[in-house]
């Protein structure tokens, strides 16, 4: 796995933190969130998009990022296209 790390919330501590990487081999941003509560995840869980059956496959998982990590996530989507992702 070519795992490249591209940033952190900047307002962590030395606890849990959002992070964004980079899988170049896989072609695949990955992601670190916060999971999200009962009443999102339910919400979630409910939402369904045409051509989209309701519900997360158990092998999907719903994550949480703060608002403040959009530079990073852009950093991300920038560094993954210049390698062809």
């Amino acid at each position: 796995m070519a795992l490249r790390f591209i940033g952190i919330d900047p307002d962590t501590g030395q606890q849990g933190s959002p992070t964004v990487w980079v899988d170049d081999e896989a072609r695949e941003l990955v992601l670190q969130g916060w999971k999200p509560d009962a009443r999102l995840a339910a919400e979630c869980d409910a939402f369904a998009v045409p051509g989209h059956a309701p519900g997360i496959p158990s092998h999907e998982a719903v994550i949480r990022i703060p608002v403040r990590m959009v530079p990073i996530l852009r950093e991300a989507c920038d560094a993954a296209e210049r390698t062809g992702l």
